[in-house]
């Protein structure tokens, strides 16, 4: 366990919390896994990911297309907006009309000024247009914890105030956009960097099995083995299978050699060379491989590997199982089953998304936009 958060310093940046504070741990249900302890961590972009990365300044801009000044003005009279707000919004210079182009430009006393509801349902219209990335592309504060969340961050008393009071609902979960108004709120260029450094935050889940086992030592071997017999991993796991002494041990050490050096990391720089980052297929699809196709960065083809090679599977799901969520015909996003409800997945294929270990029912919050959204296993056809 020392070596692992070692590794998670240099690669991910775990920042550790105080000794008296309780950090969320759970026990996952029962199964031939074993009895795992699920605790959450954060992870964080390293600073040679940050450089490359183009900084947004610190105005915040909300712009609506295809649309007229007197049409967005009905339009956020619908959505809540306070008359004195729209009135401050619509004066001269602090809007901008191009075309069939509109942009606003709220100060933080606006923003802040904004109930909740009316936020979500702002926010939402915003996130449909490209150009307002934030809003398109916004923080997942999983699990909805936000005392976790900015634990161990190193935004200033006024940005974590006003990270509190600006986060809002995409459906399920929560989320957060105004990146522009946290850097306006910055002191220095520390505290900048602070910000972006923040923006990157993933919780991961960190699993732990118990030694020794409870329950039967074939079954074990069997689920981890996912019926590759001769895979190296195994060797540990049987090694550990046979353990007496009370101790854990990080269940990493027990995916494919490929996942186990990407978990919990960001991907480096050189992968991008190939014209794209993986993604959430070229994880799912690469599970087993001990060298990575990157034909998977094509998506036809890869959608061909999962229909020609997997099998279709329901429930239970098994070590290994690729589960599709799915909107009637449309695959929304790929994820690798683990144990009970604990997926190793990579939500996009940006430089900023790392590899790591998370809930279904987080992922599904993240990717669903409909509450008819389903999932659908495939398991490698052996």
């Amino acid at each position: 366990m020392k070596a692992l958060f070692a590794l998670l310093a240099t690669l991910a940046v775990g920042r550790a919390a105080s000794p008296d504070v309780l950090e969320p741990t759970w026990q996952a249900k029962a199964g031939p896994w074993g009895q795992l302890t699920v605790h959450t961590i954060y992870l964080e972009a390293p600073s040679v990911l940050l450089a490359t990365i183009p900084k947004p300044n610190s105005v915040t801009r909300w712009v609506f297309e295809q649309t007229t000044a007197a049409s967005v003005r009905t339009n956020l009279t619908k959505a809540g907006v306070p008359a004195a707000i729209l009135e401050r919004l619509f004066a001269p210079g602090r809007h901008l009309v191009g075309g069939n182009v509109v942009s606003l430009y709220p100060d933080l006393d606006d923003l802040l000024a904004l109930a909740p509801e009316v936020r979500n349902t702002l926010y939402g219209e915003l996130a449909k247009v490209a150009t307002n990335e934030f809003y398109r592309d916004p923080v997942f504060i999983i699990g909805g914890d936000l005392d976790d969340w900015l634990l161990d961050t190193e935004l200033n008393s006024a940005q974590k105030s006003a990270f509190r009071k600006l986060v809002w609902r995409r459906g399920d979960i929560m989320v957060f956009s105004d990146i522009p108004a946290l850097l306006a709120l910055a002191k220095g260029e520390k505290e900048v960097q602070e910000v972006f450094r923040a923006m990157t935050r993933v919780r991961s889940l960190l699993v732990e099995l118990a030694i020794p086992l409870k329950g039967d030592r074939q079954e074990f071997l069997d689920y981890w083995s996912a019926g590759q017999t001769d895979a190296p991993r195994l060797a540990f796991v049987r090694a550990i299978s046979l353990r007496k002494n009370p101790q854990s041990v990080d269940i990493t050490h027990f995916l494919p050699t490929l996942m186990r050096q990407r978990a919990y990391t960001f991907p480096d720089i050189q992968l991008g060379l190939k014209g794209r980052f993986p993604d959430c297929h070229w994880t799912s699809l690469n599970f087993f491989n001990q060298i990575p196709q990157d034909y998977y960065l094509d998506t036809r083809l890869a959608a061909n590997q999962l229909t020609q090679n997997y099998n279709a599977v329901e429930a239970p799901y098994k070590y290994g199982d690729v589960l599709c969520l799915l909107e009637g015909d449309e695959g929304l996003h790929t994820c690798v089953y683990i144990a009970d409800d604990i997926i190793l997945t990579k939500n996009g294929d940006g430089i900023l998304a790392p590899w790591a270990l998370m809930q279904i029912k987080d992922v599904t919050a993240i990717y669903s936009r409909v509450a008819t959204a389903r999932i659908q296993g495939y398991r490698l056809k052996r």
